[in-house]
């Protein structure tokens, strides 16, 4: 009788039990577990991770406190109390410059400026069985043409994915999250306009099965996540979408340094099971296209690690010829969003 393993079975064993185990985490949305409104360097972390671990991270939504939401009609039962916790306890002093309650920070054990954050989007959960769409006085791309406030309660059919947006309208839902981003070097950062730490990027296309690509610029890189839609149109062009709230399922992955030789990643970028995604932020509509452009550009002729790369000629006429440039957002004041779609079945050889 064989009274210990082969030197074969201990060395798998061995192994296995040496090798990196990743954790599956749980961050629930708390009054000490949020952020209103900000991201910021100095934030104490509300989790740390190592890379390679998932969190499940539950948030809320922009829809507002308990009263607003009867308000809309919103039963009572369909109110988490979280969100009513959050609302009642948090610190006055702590909230803003902006108005999104972000759920984290989550920092990455080893994180620093210079590397890259990757984040697989691996599923998103709508919560509960509403939305709210609003518009407010001077908000929105249209403000003189609606100088007043108004708020709509949408059903959520979660079981057909669709919303019940009006008599004989019904909207196909296809949730993300409209802000997800990291601190920025030094300071505290506003959550309403998206930029380099990407932020509220209100990008409808970032949905379960997406990775997002983040530049770190400081320690750890403080993770933060919020402002659920069910769905969005492009340009989100009356200020808000389908908010609602949102538990996403995330798996961090931490590169040092650069993702491709020396050609550092600068501004966000991301992927589709089918599509490469680049994206520009600014206070001009103009200069915001020529960033998304330009960034694809830098993608496809010096940073794509899974095709053969392309001359920036090419880069540029493939984006001419084959690419959509779309406009992401038009309300996330000072700065507008436009992102370069270019579809990964162009490419036929892969490196």
């Amino acid at each position: 009788m064989r009274l210990c393993p082969p030197i074969s079975g201990l060395l798998a064993l061995t192994a296995f039990f040496a090798a990196p185990l990743h954790a599956q985490k749980t961050l629930l949305a708390t009054p000490t577990t949020v952020v209103w409104g900000n991201y910021d360097p100095h934030h104490a972390p509300a989790l740390t991770v190592n890379s390679g671990d998932t969190v499940k991270i539950q948030t809320l939504s922009t829809c507002g406190p308990t009263e607003r939401l009867h308000a809309m009609g919103v039963p009572d039962a369909e109110i988490p109390q979280y969100a009513k916790d959050i609302y009642t306890q948090f610190p006055a002093d702590q909230k803003g410059p902006g108005g999104h309650i972000l759920t984290g920070p989550v920092a990455i054990a080893d994180a620093k400026p210079g590397d890259v954050l990757e984040i697989r989007i691996q599923k998103i959960d709508i919560d509960v069985p509403w939305a709210c769409n609003s518009f407010g006085v001077g908000r929105g791309f249209l403000p003189d043409d609606f100088p007043y406030a108004r708020t709509k309660l949408i059903r959520l059919d979660r079981d057909k994915m669709l919303a019940d947006f009006a008599p004989g309208v019904k909207i196909p839902l296809h949730p993300f999250f409209g802000s997800m981003g990291i601190a920025t070097p030094s300071a505290k950062t506003n959550s309403g306009p998206p930029w380099m730490n990407a932020g509220n990027m209100d990008n409808k296309e970032l949905v379960a099965g997406t990775t997002l690509f983040l530049p770190i610029n400081s320690d750890g890189a403080n993770f933060e996540v919020g402002d659920g839609h069910a769905g969005q149109g492009n340009g989100e062009v009356d200020i808000t979408a389908l908010e609602t709230q949102l538990t996403g399922t995330f798996q961090f992955i931490l590169h040092k340094g650069s993702l491709a030789d020396a050609h550092r990643l600068v501004w966000p970028r991301a992927e589709t099971p089918t599509q490469y995604i680049s994206m520009g932020f600014n206070e001009d509509l103009v200069r915001t296209t020529e960033m998304a452009i330009r960034n694809m550009i830098t993608f496809l002729s010096e940073q794509n690690p899974d095709h053969p790369l392309l001359s920036r000629e090419d880069a540029y006429a493939l984006i001419s010829t084959a690419c959509d440039v779309d406009i992401t957002q038009l309300v996330d004041m000072p700065r507008y969003g436009v992102h370069v779609m270019c579809p990964k079945n162009l490419f036929t050889t892969r490196k």
